[in-house]
Formats: structure tokens, sequence, C-alpha cells
């Protein structure tokens, strides 16, 4: 393709060398550069791909997009500048791609919790409808009924284009993803024509990341701010952020809630460890799902739906036959009695709503135990307020490993315990090794308690010194099984 092809729609401050080079390919790690690569350096958290302007042309790049222009430049390379790489690079990879986003319905889930579980439910819904769908999230891609592995929540903009070229040339009519806050600041989604976006809710989250919960705030909001007139934007009446984000939005405004007046409301009639009666807009629907934040996720998925054009009937009739996502509240049965529950709440408040969803539905005498930890080199900040909701909503909880990363597990655990006086403490037990961690839950639990594994629901492997070792939380459950 022709790089003035390529640029075309894009800003350009400054170019330096012909615009009808033909390009192979597009690249922002000089590594994968060759011969008639365009190379658009970007500014990373790591690294400035400025510094590898250098290193690409003697691969072989045969342009350059970047937010300064080097002071010496090599003869027959083209050198482009712009405001924003990074910006630049989504638009860019969208064209490469042939604008695949454009060819698709897409829509957007953007939160701090309920993202995967909304947008798999969508696809599941959709492709329950008889359409073809495409999925982006943080357990799995999906092209149909094709897998793809998931690297990041929102990959890069060449992937991410790649995969939605993937899904239009299968056949797909829609496509859901989850919206990081990370893939928003950094620019991934730039490019990408939304047909509707879905805010779940927003609480201490990637702080290591962002610096300030502000910054969190203002990432999750530029998604809606960045809507085109034409889409939906679907948010959470229910979280105090919720209408922030539809403050500066040109697309149509429409709400969810479980509390108050909304577009789209919903009540809980009744809730076990089976599922929920639910009451959706005046219509009484049973779902196999529980908890509050689930009745939550369900709504947005019904509104979504229903402003997809859907009809409500056949909308709620496919909801009773949805099943949970992968480590999402995942139940299971020991022949002993109990009950353990799988969960990727990796954060306080997600931690809150499951403990407190299943100390709502647990019997007079039912206990609830509680495995749970938190991840090195991320926030520590919510290291003591994730062991204080785990103690104080549990009637036992063990503070044990989760991805200690290049971290000391056990450094880790101190700052959690940090977060606990003595009567908290007395009521914790501090298992370093996750495995045993978790057979000792197994082992306290009696019929009629339940066994709460949190914070790493799907995920089959665990990160020790940067490597990655096989560990599934469901696996070491139904081995104590």
């Amino acid at each position: 393709m022709k790089l003035e092809k390529l640029l075309r729609g894009i800003d350009l401050k400054k170019i330096i060398g012909a615009m009808d080079v033909e390009i192979t390919s597009v690249q922002f790690d000089s590594r994968k550069v060759e011969n008639g690569s365009l190379f658009i350096a970007t500014r990373g958290t790591a690294a400035d791909g400025h510094q590898f302007i250098p290193a690409a042309i003697e691969k072989g790049a045969v342009a350059v997009v970047c937010e300064e222009i080097p002071a010496e430049t090599v003869a027959g390379v083209t050198y482009v500048e712009v405001d924003d790489s990074a910006d630049a690079l989504g638009n860019i990879a969208s064209a490469w791609f042939d604008f695949p986003s454009s060819k698709l319905t897409l829509v957007g889930v953007t939160g701090t919790n309920g993202k995967t579980t909304i947008a798999t439910l969508l696809y599941k819904m959709f492709r329950h409808l008889g359409y073809g769908a495409g999925l982006l999230s943080t357990v799995c891609n999906y092209v149909n009924d094709d897998a793809v592995e998931a690297t990041h929540t929102t990959p890069d903009a060449l992937e991410l284009n790649g995969l939605l070229a993937k899904m239009a040339d299968a056949g797909c009519d829609y496509a859901f993803m989850e919206v990081s806050s990370h893939s928003v600041d950094q620019r991934r989604i730039a490019g990408l024509d939304f047909n509707g976006a879905i805010f779940t809710n927003i609480t201490r989250d990637h702080i290591d990341y962002h610096l300030t919960f502000e910054n969190y705030l203002k990432a999750k909001k530029r998604f809606f701010d960045d809507l085109p007139a034409g889409a939906f934007a679907l948010t959470n009446l229910d979280d105090k952020n919720g209408m922030v984000m539809l403050q500066n939005t040109s697309a149509r405004k429409y709400t969810y809630s479980l509390r108050g007046m909304a577009d789209f409301r919903t009540k809980i009639l009744e809730h076990g460890f089976d599922g929920m009666l639910l009451n959706m807009n005046g219509r009484e629907v049973n779902v196999t799902f529980i908890g509050k934040f689930n009745a939550s996720n369900l709504t947005a998925v019904y509104g979504a739906a229903v402003l997809l054009g859907q009809d409500q009937t056949e909308v709620l009739r496919i909801l009773s036959m949805l099943t949970s996502v992968s480590g999402r509240f995942e139940t299971l049965r020991a022949p002993q009695g109990y009950t353990a529950i799988v969960d990727y709440a990796h954060t306080p408040d997600a931690l809150n709503n499951v403990i407190s969803t299943i100390n709502q539905i647990l019997g007079e005498d039912g206990r609830l135990i509680t495995v749970v930890g938190c991840g090195g080199n991320r926030d520590k900040g919510k290291r003591p307020m994730m062991a204080r909701e785990a103690v104080d909503g549990s009637w036992k909880a063990i503070l044990t490993s989760d991805n200690p990363r290049f971290e000391e597990p056990q450094e880790i655990l101190n700052d959690m315990l940090a977060g606990l006086d003595l009567a908290q403490k007395s009521r914790s037990l501090t298992i370093v090794d996750r495995r045993e961690a978790i057979k000792t839950a197994c082992s306290l639990a009696h019929e009629g308690d339940v066994v709460l594994v949190a914070g790493k629901g799907h995920e089959d492997y665990q990160i020790i010194q940067g490597v990655k070792h096989h560990f599934d939380d469901r696996e070491e459950v139904r081995k104590c099984f």
C-alpha cells in the first residue's frame, strides 16, 4: 500500500521525502521491521521508539512516522512528523487492514469490573441469535466459534485491527470487545468505528499506571467522549461516576440500574446458589447467575442487545440459557457438601461484591472461608484494603500468593497484613504457597460452607520471578474434592 494512502486523514506536521513510496508492512517494534516496512516510533512506558529509528532503517524501513524527526536523516527514507505517534498508529493500522471496524457493528465495554462478563455474554447472545460474532476479551478472543488466545485485555493496534479483519472476512456481523483504560490512554483503539459503548463501574485499580484515580477516570471517559453521534452510550446509573461518562459524548445516551429509574431497570426477586429470578423492565426471567453485580451485568447485556435492535422477548429467553463466564463466580460443588467459588475479583470493590453476595445467600450455619492474594509489581495501595475486605466479610481469611511476578511473596503479604488490626489478624491465616492455601481452606470447610478462591479466576498460570508456571485455581479445588 502507498504511504500517502495509509496517512490519509491524519494531521501531518512535517514531511521529508516521497509520499508515493510502497509500504510492505507496518511495525512499531523495530525488531520486526523488514525491507519496505513503515516504522512508527511510539513513546511507551518502558522505552521510547524514537531511540530505535536508526535500527529500524538499518533493517530496511523505508518510512518513519514519529513525533520528532531525527537531527540526521537518511537519504531515500521518508520521515513524517505527527503530534501523537500512538494515535497515528491506531489510524494507520485501521487503514492497513482496510478499516475492518467499519464492516462490523462494534460495541466496547469499559469499567473496572464486569467487562469480561458483559462482552462475553453479548458475544454468546448474538451467536445464539444466529449472527456471526467476534469477541475480544481478557479470557479469550473468538472469531465466530474459533478461539484465538488472548494476551492482553485489549491487544495492540495492529493485532486488534488484524483480529477485526479476520472477523469481517469470516462474515461476522458483530464484534464485542473489552476496552481497558490502558488501551484508551495508549490510543490502541484510535481509528476504530464504535457503534456502542457500555460503562460498568469504576473503583480503584491500575493506580500503578495512571498514578491518580482522576487520570484513571479520564481514560475511561475519553472512550465515551470520542464516540460518534450515531453510536449508543449505555452507562450504569448505580455507579456515582456513571453519568460522568455521558457528560461530553455525542452518542445517544441510555442508562441501566438496579436501584433507580433508568432506561433498563432490574429488580432481584429471588436468589440462591443456583441462580436468580429477575424482573427486567417489567418482565420476569430466571437466570443461572448469582449476585447483584451479575444482575447489573445482565441488565447491561439486555440493554445493549435491545439497543442493537433485537426483540426483547428473544433476548430474555437467551439470557435464561446463558451460563457464567470462565473464572467469574464459577461455582463448584464438593462431594463433602460445601461449595467452592472461583472468581477473578482482584480489586477491593470486586472482592467486596463477591463476598457480600455469598453472605446474602449463605444459610445461618454456613461459613465463608476466603483465599486471596495480591499481584506483584502492581498497585501496593490496594493490598491492605484487599486484606480488610477478605477478613471483615469471612469467617476465616487465608492470605496467600497471587502472581508475585518479580516481588517476594512474603513482602506482598506483609503489605496486606499491614491493613489488619490484632482482632482481624486473629481471623486470618498467612500461607505463602497458593496450593497449600487452597488445600487448607477446603480442609476447614464443613457441609453448608463456602470456600471463595479469589484473584485469578480464569488464569491457568502463576508468574513467579517473571516465569509463568501452570496453576489453575479450579484444578486445585477439584483435587481437594
